[in-house]
């Protein structure tokens, strides 16, 4: 389960899934930090005919009925096969609410020590990883300021040969073109 990873620069995000350049705050994500996801343009018409724009958001989806932020904590990563029943994922997954996630790199735990080791995976060509998510819009309660957040969707990985020092656990992230 993904809880670190390495946003790219917005240039290189901007180039690479051809949305406009957004503001970063830092480069390094865990839960609760702000980071970019691409959706969906909401509105596409003659003036504004890009299919894809870049947001920020915090990393951990906020359900819309979250009272407040702290849920990112545990919500940064959703089960795929699970995520049309969990309180925390089901309305963004029942809307269709997907992203991906921009990443020049993730953090896993290398566990072949006996103790956690992070280790920086990157693509061989250096290339972003785009990383499938949902995202939601939270308002905050008494302000109703708007929030974005997402998560990342991830799967069981019933054969961990890949990368089996990743987690005793064998839960992998699936990295493919």
């Amino acid at each position: 389960m993904c809880s670190h990873y390495e946003a790219p620069s917005p240039q290189r995000v901007a180039e690479t899934f051809g949305v406009e350049p957004f503001e970063q705050g830092k480069l390094q994500l865990y839960p609760g930090y702000i980071g970019p996801f691409i959706r969906c343009a909401e509105h596409v018409d003659e003036e504004s005919p890009a299919l894809l724009e870049a947001l920020t958001g915090a990393f951990g989806l906020i359900p819309t009925w979250s009272k407040d932020t702290k849920i990112v904590r545990s919500t940064y990563n959703c089960r795929s096969e699970t995520a049309s029943q969990k309180p925390s994922y089901r309305t963004a997954w029942r809307k269709a609410q997907h992203c991906i996630i921009p990443a020049a790199a993730i953090y896993e735990p290398d566990w072949r020590t006996g103790k956690p080791i992070a280790t920086r995976i990157v693509r061989a060509d250096d290339e972003l990883m785009g990383i499938a998510g949902l995202w939601e819009q939270w308002r905050v309660p008494g302000t109703g300021e708007k929030l974005h957040s997402f998560t990342m969707l991830t799967i069981n990985a019933d054969d961990p040969g890949e990368l089996p020092f990743i987690t005793p656990k064998s839960d992998l992230i699936i990295l493919s073109n």
